[in-house]
């Protein structure tokens, strides 16, 4: 019904903004033609009324019966009716042509908005359906223990834990939908400043490097002192994402390595893992928001709302850089970032 809605306006607005441009066009069209033939009309009246006045002083016997206008008269009447047929013609032809110009150019205008607006109704629908599982999972397991008579203090703190775990969940998922939002309308503080490559990896590993010990991965930091003017914070996250989605994804005793390099005009930096890889049915869309590929061929739960790519890809396209992956089933990926060294 909303779709239904959407498109009967967008249709309204775009026959609206044909006519106007029609009425501008034709407006145009109209003054033009008037102001030609008034041009000829005059420029025709005076040459043959020149040319009828001397042929009168000559007298030549050319002159018209009684009750007839004079001959060049007589032309300059139906050169009038033809100039008329002309202008009648061509203002027919501008019309058509206009009409489906204005068309052509409405829809064009209206493009941007169109696909803005569906981008937010597909954003709204795809967070609510995000948000419904934690707030289900909420919901139910207070419903269950309010139930509940025998609840001992012990059960009350797994329940407390387990709604706790669910309240670090929407939370993370607010933070990451403020984020993406941000990037995606370029506004905030985008402040551009120097830094180190190497330092920012290095201390965004020491941050999430207790979360990944657990799991036994090697880890290779292979970097480079590499400075470029960027917004730290974006950055920060953009590797943050990276390298979270790498160990996220590889096993235990896996492997997971981190280069930068430079030329003249940009850094590169790659992220390499041993995971379980991306299907290639799925990296065209992983950069798509709330998108997770099919987890059924790894024996992990990946725990994820899907906007990391997300966020990396609109921070890339934000410093006019480019992120691309490579990557092959239970062998792993490799995500290359390359960023203008000075934006």
């Amino acid at each position: 019904m909303n779709k239904l809605i959407n498109l009967n306006m967008f249709k309204k607005a775009r026959i609206k903004l044909t006519a106007w441009y029609l009425l501008i066009i034709m407006s145009i069209s109209i003054s033009f033609s008037g102001f030609i033939y008034k041009t000829v009309t005059v420029e025709f009246e005076r040459r043959l009324g020149s040319i009828e006045r001397r042929l009168e002083l000559q007298e030549i016997g050319l002159r018209p019966p009684v009750g007839q206008p004079p001959y060049f008269l007589q032309d300059l009447e139906e050169s009038r009716k033809n100039v008329l047929i002309i202008l009648f013609y061509t203002n027919g032809v501008i019309l058509i042509l206009s009409a489906l110009s204005g068309y052509f150019l409405a829809g064009k205008t209206l493009l941007p908005i169109e696909k803005s607006l569906e981008e937010q109704k597909r954003f709204v629908a795809d967070a609510s359906h995000e948000l419904k599982t934690p707030l289900t999972v909420l919901q139910t397991t207070i419903e269950v223990s309010l139930r509940d008579k025998k609840l001992n203090l012990t059960g009350a703190k797994k329940v407390i834990k387990s709604n706790l775990e669910e309240t670090v969940r929407l939370s993370k998922l607010a933070n990451d939908l403020l984020n993406l939002t941000r990037y995606e309308s370029g506004n905030g503080n985008f402040v551009l400043k120097k830094i180190n490559i190497k330092k920012l990896i290095e201390e965004t590993y020491r941050k999430i490097k207790p979360i990944v010990s657990s799991k036994n991965i090697k880890v290779d930091l292979s970097l480079k002192n590499i400075y470029l003017n960027a917004n730290k914070e974006s950055i920060e996250q953009l590797i943050t994402v990276l390298m979270d989605n790498a160990f996220k994804f590889t096993p235990k005793n896996g492997s997971v390595s981190v280069t930068t390099k430079k030329d003249n005009h940009y850094v590169y930096i790659s992220v390499k893992d041993t995971g379980i890889g991306i299907a290639p049915k799925d990296i065209p869309n992983i950069f798509d928001r709330f998108y997770r590929a099919d987890q059924s061929r790894s024996k992990q739960e990946i725990n994820g709302f899907g906007l990391g790519l997300s966020m990396a890809r609109k921070i890339v396209d934000l410093h006019n850089g480019a992120i691309e992956v490579k990557s092959n089933l239970n062998k792993g990926s490799i995500f290359t970032v390359k960023l203008p060294v000075n934006l």
